[in-house]
């Protein structure tokens, strides 16, 4: 690849990491800010919206990211305690 290229893939890269990072810290404000039940919360619902929009926004551009660097994540989260959905099989297995 030519330094050129290697330029776009470390901007991208880095771009991403900006988005994740941001993306954590949002997310760790939201969940310290939760009040205990039956308090009001402290933030202003235009402000809870804002951080959804801005969570959904750096969601879908390191989703696109994800795409233009070859990093297709495509597994969703699962609960450790959540049963497996797929079993690996051997070839070897399958006989005629």
């Amino acid at each position: 690849m030519s330094n050129a290229t290697n330029d776009v893939i470390d901007e991208k890269a880095k771009e991403k990491r900006i988005m994740v990072m941001m993306r954590q810290v949002l997310s760790a404000v939201a969940r310290d800010t939760v009040p205990p039940p039956g308090m009001k919360h402290p933030l202003s619902d235009s402000t809870i919206q804002g951080i959804r929009d801005a969570l959904a926004l750096i969601t879908s551009r390191e989703h696109e990211l994800n795409i233009e660097l070859d990093e297709v994540n495509d597994k969703r989260p699962r609960f450790v305690d959540e049963p497996e959905t797929t079993k690996v099989v051997s070839l070897d297995s399958i006989t005629k």
